[in-house]
């Protein structure tokens, strides 16, 4: 598996009909050190961001991790705080 539950164990979960199914254990966040405070601008997407700060557009997960408070409908509206983890 790849992403962010990439390193979680994996539960085997009893269902209804007698099988059972893998499923991810709960990931726990930590939010990590971050230091760097970026203004959202009209535009940037979450992709973007983490393509520039973390040379990878699909860890765009690590900086809505990084931002716990944060709705995660808010987080490209121009004008947010973004806390962006170091690469």
């Amino acid at each position: 598996m790849i992403g962010r539950y990439a390193d979680q164990p994996q539960l085997d979960v009893a269902q209804d009909d007698g099988t059972t199914r893998p499923m991810s254990t709960p990931r726990i966040s930590v939010a990590p050190r971050t230091d760097v405070v970026y203004p959202v601008r009209a535009g940037d997407r979450l992709d973007l961001l983490a393509a520039a700060a973390l040379n990878d557009s699909t860890r765009w997960w690590v900086i809505a991790d990084a931002n716990p408070a944060a709705d995660a409908l808010t987080l490209e509206e121009p004008g947010t705080m973004l806390a962006v983890p170091d690469a």
